[in-house]
C-alpha cells in the first residue's frame, strides 16, 4: 500500500489502513468503529463512549486522508448508566 497516497489503492486495502490507524492512534483507540469508503466519501459508524472520542475519529481519519469527505455518524454511548439508549450527538 502507498502511505504517501493510501486513498489510490483497493477500497479494501483502504479501509484496512483507516481500522489500523484509528486502533493505533491514543485519541481514537477503537477498533469497533466500521469504516465504509464510496468514491471520496468515508462512512464511519458505529459507538463510543464520549463525544470527544467520536470527534477525535474523524480528525484521524482526515489525517490520514486529507482529500476525502468523513461523515461521521458515530453514536455516543453513555456507559455510565447500562439502561442509557444510543444518542447520536451531532
Amino acid at each position: 500500500m502507498s502511505h504517501e497516497h493510501p486513498e489510490q489503492d483497493h477500497p479494501q486495502y483502504v479501509v484496512a489502513h483507516l481500522h489500523r490507524a484509528l486502533a493505533e492512534d491514543p485519541r481514537t483507540a477503537e477498533q469497533g468503529v466500521r469504516v465504509t469508503i464510496r468514491g471520496t466519501d468515508v462512512y464511519l459508524t458505529g459507538e463510543v463512549a464520549s463525544a470527544a472520542r467520536r470527534d477525535a475519529l474523524t480528525v484521524v481519519v482526515q489525517e490520514q486522508l486529507p482529500d476525502v469527505t468523513v461523515h461521521n455518524d458515530v453514536h455516543v454511548v453513555d456507559s455510565r448508566d447500562p439502561g442509557t439508549s444510543v444518542e447520536e450527538l451531532r
